[in-house]
């Protein structure tokens, strides 16, 4: 009768041996109000193509004390910042213009601290839309408030409503040398645009990877190879579907992950 029993054990060794742990990715949340009830939430989309890629997304509420938010954050092996609304300017020496928009100060807290501890630890980043303009801020960077009041002849950027989010807006030129263009597959790509802000001056320890026809800048990246830390300011998760290219910037940042953990 002990002979099933040593037989069982041996295959649930064996299932735990053949399983392979996915990468665990933050996701700092937005919030939420509905009828005086707070929520925190990310979209799908982010979430989808992340699994696709073999990673494992985790949602981090907003409010959190510092001890929890870094009990959760030693555990996580990326972080990935979505998009949403505007960074507040004090968090670039400015003061909020009139033409800057709805703002998160709750979120804007939880995000610039875990973007910096990522920063510090070498921790794989990837930042969308929001996100590389929280990157660029977190890392000593500034933002201009509002495209089409800073910028002259600049293109249209936000999303025109009645597009698909998947929309292609306009091209964007990638560094050849890049770790975008390695993640594309492409110096060249057309891309959608739902943004308002973009980067100004560039963060200390970034370079600029690709921009628009306009100069608008829309990806940037760690200057130290050995960190994988990237934002792109158009928005890859809307887009997979359409334009499977998209796809390999996660595959990029999953790869990055991966790799850290076996170097450790």
């Amino acid at each position: 009768m002990s002979v099933p029993c040593i037989e069982l054990q041996i295959l649930n060794l064996k299932n735990e041996t053949d399983y392979k742990m996915k990468p665990l990715i933050g996701i700092p949340t937005r919030t939420q109000v509905e009828n005086d009830l707070i929520r925190y939430s990310a979209l799908a989309t982010y979430t989808r193509a992340l699994d696709l890629a073999g990673g494992a997304p985790v949602l981090i509420p907003l409010n959190l004390s510092d001890d929890t938010l870094r009990t959760i954050f030693e555990r996580l092996d990326g972080l990935l910042l979505q998009g949403g609304v505007d960074v507040h300017p004090r968090e670039y020496g400015e003061e909020v213009a009139p033409y800057c928009g709805e703002i998160d100060e709750a979120r804007d807290a939880t995000e610039l601290r875990l973007t910096r501890w990522a920063l510090q630890a070498h921790l794989p980043i990837l930042a969308i839309c929001r996100g590389i303009q929280l990157l660029n801020v977190a890392a000593g960077g500034s933002l201009y408030q509002d495209i089409a009041a800073q910028v002259p002849n600049a293109l249209q950027h936000p999303h025109i409503k009645g597009n698909p989010y998947s929309f292609r807006a306009h091209t964007i030129a990638i560094e050849p040398e890049s770790q975008l263009a390695r993640a594309l597959g492409t110096t060249q790509l057309e891309v959608n645009s739902l943004h308002h802000q973009a980067i100004k001056h560039v963060a200390p320890r970034f370079r600029v990877t690709a921009r628009a026809p306009d100069g608008i800048i829309e990806g940037i990246e760690a200057e130290n190879a050995h960190h994988f830390a990237l934002g792109v300011q158009f928005h890859p998760e809307w887009m997979i579907d359409e334009e499977p290219r998209m796809l390999g910037i996660f595959d990029a940042f999953i790869r990055a992950m991966n790799h850290r953990n076996e170097e450790r």
